[in-house]
Order: C-alpha cells, then sequence, then structure tokens
C-alpha cells in the first residue's frame, strides 16, 4: 500500500510590501505600506498592502486613492526585479532542507513541496516541519509567511488559503475529516482554489454554494454543465487530488506557444495600434529565433476601449441611441463606442510554413489585424501569439525562397540578440520605436508590466 503523503503550501505573507518593509528596517506585520507606483495616478491598482493595513480594512489590489486618507502610510514603488531576486534567495532556503526534485514553484511567493519523505529524515512531524521552514525564511530574509498542510496538493493550498487565515500560529492542517467538517460547509464558494466567479454563478443556478452542495448533485448533471472540468469540481469536493508534485514536473505539453501582451496607457488609433503590433512581434520574432523555434500559427487579440465618449453634436447621434451606444470622431471617421458591439478584434489563423521570420510572420500579422479589427474603435489592449511551436530544424523548406536574403536576416536577428543581451534590451531599437505612441522603449524597461 502507497504511504500517504504530506504536502506542505508555503505563502509569503505580502511577499512584495514585506520586501518593502524589510528594506527599509520596517516590520512587515507592523508597518503601514502600499507598493503602488504613484507616477501612473492615483487610480493604479496597490499591488500588495501589509497586513496591518489589511487588519485596518483596507483590501488587496486597491486602487491607490481607496486607501483612507485618515491612515499613515508609504508609498513604494514596484521593483520587480528586487522581488524576483528575494524570491530566489528563499528558494535557495527551501533547498538547504529538501531536493529540488520536491518542490513545485506556484508563483514568485508561493510554492509547494512534498513533505514526505523529510518527516522521517528530520524526526519531525508535519507541523514542526512546516514552522522549521517558515522560521528559517523569517529569520534570513525578514519575511513572514503562512503554511498549509495536506495529504494531497488541493488539501494543502485549502488549508493554505482558508484554514491557516484563523490559525494563531499561521499554519493551517487539513485532513479527510477536517475538510468534511470545516471547508464543506464555508462560503464564499469562490474563497475555494479554482473556483472564480463564472462558476460559482452557474453552480448557483442550482442552489449549491458550496462544496457540501457539490457533493449532493447529480454527477451527470455536473458533466452536462461543465463538460470535462465536472471532474475537478467532484474531486475537489471530495478533498481529492490525484496529480502529484513528480508528475507536474514530468508533464510535456503536447504543443506550446509564445504569448506577448501589451496594456496601452491610453485608447490608440488603429494606426498607432498597429505600430505597436509592430514592435511587439518584432519581440516576439527574437524569442523564437533566441529558444530556436519555429511557429505555423498566429493568433491576435485587441480589446478596445470601454468609456464611453459624449455625442453631442455629433452626426449619427440618434443610430448610435437605437444601438445602445455613441458616436465620436476619431480622425478616421464616425466612430461608435459601447452598445452592443463586441469589445474585442483578433482571431487566429494556421500558415502555410513554419518559419521564425520576421520578414514572413509580420505580413501575416499584418493582415490578420487589418482583417479582424475595427478602423473606428480606440484600443487598449494587443494580445499576439504563435503556436505550434517546434524546433527550427522542422523548419519548412521552399524551394522558391530567397536564401540569400533569409541568411541575411538571420545574422541580423543573432546580431541583434548580441547587442541586446550584451548591452540590454533598448541598446538597439528600430526607428519605429521612437515615434510619439510607440511603446518599445518604455515596455524594455519593465519587469513584470513594472518598472524593475
Amino acid at each position: 500500500m502507497e504511504q500517504e503523503r504530506t504536502y506542505v503550501c508555503i505563502d509569503l505573507k505580502s511577499f512584495y510590501a514585506s520586501v518593502e518593509c524589510v528594506a527599509r528596517g520596517l516590520d512587515p506585520m507592523v508597518a503601514r505600506l502600499v507598493v503602488a507606483d504613484p507616477d501612473r495616478s492615483v487610480t493604479t491598482i496597490c499591488l500588495a498592502v501589509s497586513p496591518a493595513l489589511k487588519a485596518l480594512g483596507v483590501r488587496n489590489r486597491c486602487r491607490l486613492f481607496e486607501v483612507p486618507e485618515t491612515i499613515d502610510f508609504i508609498v513604494a514603488k514596484p521593483r520587480m526585479r528586487a522581488y524576483m531576486q528575494v524570491s530566489a534567495d528563499i528558494y535557495g532556503v527551501y533547498l538547504r532542507y529538501v531536493s529540488p526534485d520536491d518542490i513545485h514553484p506556484y508563483s514568485i511567493d508561493e510554492c509547494f513541496i512534498d513533505a514526505t519523505a523529510y518527516l522521517g529524515l528530520y524526526d519531525m512531524t508535519a507541523r514542526e516541519f512546516a514552522s522549521a521552514l517558515r522560521d528559517a525564511v523569517r529569520a534570513e530574509t525578514g519575511i513572514p509567511a503562512t503554511v498549509g498542510i495536506g495529504p494531497n496538493l488541493f488539501l494543502a493550498k485549502v488549508a493554505l488559503d482558508i484554514s491557516a487565515k484563523h490559525a494563531d500560529d499561521g499554519i493551517g492542517e487539513l485532513d479527510a475529516r477536517r475538510f468534511r467538517e470545516q471547508i464543506w460547509p464555508h462560503r464564499p464558494i469562490t474563497d475555494i482554489w479554482n473556483i472564480g466567479p463564472g462558476i460559482a454563478r452557474r453552480l448557483a443556478s442550482y442552489r449549491v454554494y458550496d462544496l457540501g452542495g457539490i457533493t449532493e448533485m447529480s454527477p451527470a448533471v455536473l458533466y452536462r454543465e461543465f463538460g470535462v472540468n465536472a471532474e475537478y469540481l467532484i474531486d475537489h469536493a471530495w478533498g481529492l487530488e490525484p496529480c502529484t508534485i513528480a508528475e507536474i514536473k514530468a508533464y510535456r505539453p503536447s504543443s506550446t506557444s509564445l504569448m506577448n501582451g501589451q496594456v496601452l496607457p491610453c485608447g490608440y488609433s488603429f494606426d498607432d495600434g498597429l505600430m505597436v503590433l509592430r514592435e511587439m512581434c518584432d519581440d516576439t520574432v527574437l524569442d523564437l529565433v533566441e529558444k530556436h523555434l519555429v511557429t505555423d500559427h498566429i493568433s491576435l487579440q485587441v480589446m478596445y476601449q470601454r468609456e464611453r465618449v459624449a455625442a453631442s453634436g455629433v452626426p449619427g447621434e440618434e443610430a448610435a441611441a437605437a444601438e445602445g451606444g455613441e458616436w465620436f470622431e476619431n480622425g478616421h471617421g464616425l466612430r461608435r463606442v459601447g452598445g452592443s458591439g463586441s469589445g474585442h478584434g483578433g482571431g487566429g489563423r494556421r500558415i502555410a510554413e513554419r518559419t521564425n521570420s520576421f520578414a514572413k510572420l509580420f505580413p501575416l500579422v499584418e493582415a490578420l489585424y487589418r482583417e479582424t479589427v475595427d478602423p473606428m474603435r480606440l484600443i487598449r489592449k494587443i494580445n499576439i501569439g504563435f503556436g505550434n511551436l517546434v524546433d527550427e530544424d522542422f523548419a519548412t523548406l521552399d524551394l522558391f525562397a530567397d536564401v540569400e536574403a533569409e541568411a541575411r536576416e538571420r545574422r541580423r536577428q543573432e546580431a541583434v540578440l548580441a547587442v541586446k543581451g550584451k548591452f540590454g534590451k533598448n541598446a538597439l531599437v528600430k526607428g519605429t520605436s521612437l515615434k510619439e505612441h510607440a511603446m518599445g522603449r518604455e515596455r524594455n524597461l519593465l519587469v513584470g508590466g513594472h518598472r524593475g
């Protein structure tokens, strides 16, 4: 009979805020600090809020202006490279206790550890082992943490998210019995890992509001409503999770892709959006070349600006009202905002050859953009993707291709990568990146969407 496993899930409390507190010589559990970039405006999102501010009712991921003016607090600009370095240092602490084969980093501030083999090795209970890891992290980095313990990954995660919050020592522990007693009746159900508002609404239509309710539903109804995802709901409702860390590490996807997304600082016109798209395509193609990959599938998604614009005095106002939207002039003609129109454009398509040539890929991406994006609407977000990636040894050979031109492009791409790798991404940029609404140079300074 296989030994029951013990998993530990460790979360670094308000990680970005804690790093900033420690850097200032402050206690993360006492200092009142938010991580946000005030230069972006008071509506910017706070990436992290210290535990002391949370205790005063300030919610995580709030807008900066939502922090009450009556509270004295520090605003720290995000420093993503610093957070990545501290996260790496903490990972190094874990490695002194366990093998990397038994660690699964879930995010920059959270990880799972299979503690099964180490409890006997260190002659510790699961709670003692979890406490030892947490204390070592706090002693060496100053970062506080909470811990969940369970016999599988799901129960360890739920113990962290729900049980640890109510534990005096910050360590939550669940087994099958405690899961049924404490978690089955827990509401809201969205507190449960991997159950979002959409799933919760669909369950509510059956008058099911907690995991206990799911266990009483007919599996046939769940499969009809959720398809194959019903299997996860049923397993988790019963506290089951067959996947192990070893299986996660052994997993290899049948296909891979590269994605690149850009949130624009304001509504961009069709032409300015195309300029940013060109920069993004150039960067992503360089990633393909650096990784020695080729693609035969392109995808594009464009999100339009959602704000309504006053239309007083603009021709077509009556037609706009009839369609539930408003019209204004944006230099390309009359444009409708709001109403029943789709909030996004774009699509995907298979291309005739596998390639990582910008000269071949960008015209196809541009054609997709021109065919699927509304030129009368302002753009706030652009995502592009290259899919079905394989090693460039499998690139499609074309008897009619200009071999010398392709060789020159490849040498140019490799030279650009060499310069950027040695001197930084902004050491070499195209002329279009110097235009007023270009985003490439600013994006090259960001880590995780924020200044490093």
